[in-house]
């Protein structure tokens, strides 16, 4: 989905689209603005999460926007699987220092936001760059995959619109006076749990092993043996069983069928033809929409974290899904 501009006169109106070069010269001219009025200033890791409300839609999303990428957490009190990810991003913002903006807006008390978004359930995440909105994932997600896909809208925001973030000051007092928010360590260690993981994959008990390492994701969701061993025992599992030539005839004869390219992606990679199942993926990507193209970029996410962020082939991979995606 391309990103929509946004403006805001009472309500949101996500449907005007406009280009990208003229949201990237009005975020220039805003950013020239704020600097000329004395803004830009360093700030405190406690004001890279706010609470936002339709009244401060504007000023605190919109306008924010032209100096930082800012992610909107659509949550509720009552929504047991916003209260196991808002904790998530909320880390992740303090992590990321100052490369985006984390903007909470409870549903309940802000029903038109909600409904001019066109969210169906939350936990819901978009962003809004330099004016346009794009919508980034629904429901419960791993931190792996959040983590790649704010990795690509900091990339995209600083090389179409040049947005490189804020400067964050950790001794800086907090616009609202409250405290900095810390960022909690690893509960670990969990030897004994990654050692049982790896015996169940030695033995060819792959439910068992994936089983394991959800358990220590469970205390420790950024563990990354953990992540690393469950994309790959996850992998394995899911071509188990399957006979080659047929997936691959599938993939062959139907081009826009998802489900047949997520599958032979799958053995492409467990056959050591990476850049085979990157591509297929991202081809794939281009030309679908909507829960379809969802479900291959989070496949595709899923594969490179079995291949490793560092791999020079994940590294142009998630720069050509940038490209497809945005």
């Amino acid at each position: 989905m391309q990103p929509r501009n946004m403006s805001m006169s009472g309500v949101v109106d996500l449907a005007a689209v406009k280009a990208a070069q003229e949201a990237k010269t009005k975020a220039e001219q805003a950013r020239a603005e704020a600097v000329r009025q004395g803004g830009g200033g360093a700030v405190s890791p406690a004001d890279l999460v706010i609470d936002v409300d339709e009244a401060g839609f504007e000023s605190d999303v919109l306008q924010r926007s032209a100096e930082v990428p800012v992610v909107i957490d659509f949550w509720a009190e009552w929504c047991e699987p916003c209260k196991q990810l808002s904790p998530v991003l909320e880390r992740l913002a303090v992590e990321y220092n100052g490369r985006f903006l984390l903007a909470k807006i409870d549903v309940d008390a802000n029903q038109m936001l909600m409904q001019q978004f066109g969210i169906q359930g939350i936990p819901a995440v978009f962003a809004v760059v330099a004016g346009q909105a794009l919508p980034l994932f629904q429901g419960a997600a791993g931190e792996a995959q959040i983590r790649q896909t704010l990795d690509q809208l900091v990339q995209v925001a600083e090389e179409r619109f040049g947005l490189t973030g804020l400067t964050v000051d950790p001794d800086a007092a907090p616009e609202g006076g409250g405290a900095v928010p810390e960022v909690e360590e690893p509960v670990g260690p969990y030897d004994a749990l990654l050692e049982a993981a790896v015996q169940a994959l030695d033995a060819g008990d792959l439910g068992g092993a994936i089983q394991a390492y959800r358990n220590v994701l469970t205390d420790d969701p950024g563990n990354p043996e953990a992540q690393l061993g469950l994309a790959q025992a996850e992998l394995l599992h899911r071509v188990q069983g399957l006979d080659p030539q047929q997936v691959r005839a599938n993939a062959a004869g139907n081009p826009k069928d998802v489900e047949a390219q997520i599958t032979a992606a799958d053995l492409d990679l467990v056959g050591g033809h990476v850049e085979d199942a990157f591509g297929r993926l991202i081809e794939t990507v281009g030309r679908t929409a909507g829960d379809d193209r969802d479900a291959v970029r989070v496949r595709l996410l899923e594969l490179f974290e079995v291949v490793g962020a560092d791999d020079p082939r994940v590294v142009a991979a998630r720069r050509a899904l940038a490209r497809a995606l945005f």
